[in-house]
Formats: C-alpha cells, sequence, structure tokens
C-alpha cells in the first residue's frame, strides 16, 4: 500500500522509540502515510495498524482525534484558517469567510476541481501573527489580509497548473 521509500520513512520513526513500542510512531507513520495517499483511508489506517502491530481501532483514534489526518479525501491544497479566540478577534473569522466566498466553498469542502479544501483550524502557536492558516499541514501563512489570500490562492492555483502541465 505504501512506497518502499515511505516504509523507510515509518521505519526511522520506529526506531526512536524501544523495540517494545513501536506503536509510539503511529502519529509519524500516519503523516507518512497521508502525505503519499493524500488522506487516511480505513485501508491506510488498518495498514498502519498491521505494521505497527497495534489493533486498529487504536490508530482510528489517532486519527479521529487530531485535526491535522484527513479522514475523507481533500484537495491538492487544504487551506486550514485559525479561528480560534485569538486569530478570530484578528480577522481569522473575516479570511475564513472571504475564501468561501473567493473559493466557492465552505468549511470542510472541496472545489468540484479538486484544487483546495477548506478546513478551520486549531490554535496554530502565532496568535501575534494572526489571521494564520496552514496549507497542507506544513506551510505557515501570516498576517493573511485579503491580498495575501489573494496571492496565495493564485500561486497555489498556478502550482497545481504546472503539475498537471498546464502552462
Amino acid at each position: 500500500m505504501l512506497s518502499a521509500e515511505a516504509l523507510k520513512e515509518i521505519d526511522r520513526a520506529i526506531a526512536k522509540y524501544p523495540a517494545d513500542q513501536k506503536q509510539s510512531a503511529v502519529m509519524a507513520a500516519l503523516a507518512v502515510a497521508q502525505g503519499e495517499v493524500g488522506w487516511v483511508s480505513p485501508e491506510v489506517m488498518e495498514f498502519v495498524a498491521n505494521y505497527l502491530d497495534m489493533p486498529p481501532v487504536w490508530v482510528e483514534e489517532v486519527a479521529t482525534f487530531y485535526n491535522m489526518y484527513d479522514t475523507r479525501p481533500v484537495g491538492k491544497y487544504k487551506l486550514a484558517v485559525c479561528t480560534n479566540l485569538p486569530c478570530a478577534l484578528s480577522g481569522g473569522e473575516r479570511a475564513g469567510d472571504y475564501l468561501k466566498r473567493k473559493l466557492g466553498i465552505d468549511y470542510n469542502e472541496t472545489t468540484p476541481c479538486g484544487t483546495f479544501t477548506l478546513k478551520e483550524g486549531e490554535c496554530m502557536g502565532a496568535c501575534g501573527d494572526a489571521p494564520v492558516m496552514i496549507v497542507n499541514n506544513t506551510r505557515m501563512c501570516s498576517f493573511m489580509s485579503d491580498d495575501k489570500l489573494d496571492a496565495l490562492v493564485e500561486e497555489l492555483k498556478a502550482e497545481a497548473g504546472a503539475a498537471k502541465g498546464d502552462k
């Protein structure tokens, strides 16, 4: 189900723990699997559980508890806007509403072309940079004004088009 490269990455995470506690690498294994497959399907969860010698329900509990794991398919770019209180008071809700209008979707929806999924994010630990958002769980974006949101969306659209061979 996962490539040899992904399994090596999971093995590196497992090696950080005592041999009898390899299930401690479950979060890293889920992140690697999601990075390769695009989301954490029931089949992926079962594969990770078998690989880590743990009950599948334990993997499911982790995957459904943390909001960085996607248990449903998402777009190429997942945009998670922080709407916790400090960000909400400093423009997070405005940024989310702006993206909803711009992309024509609501939270937890994906654009028809499959390029963007919009999510409400939990605190990202950058309250002083509000409003903040994270792209695909890896790229933090700060002080997201309408102009910066426009530029980000256009950049990601161009990147998606380039990846498809559209120039």
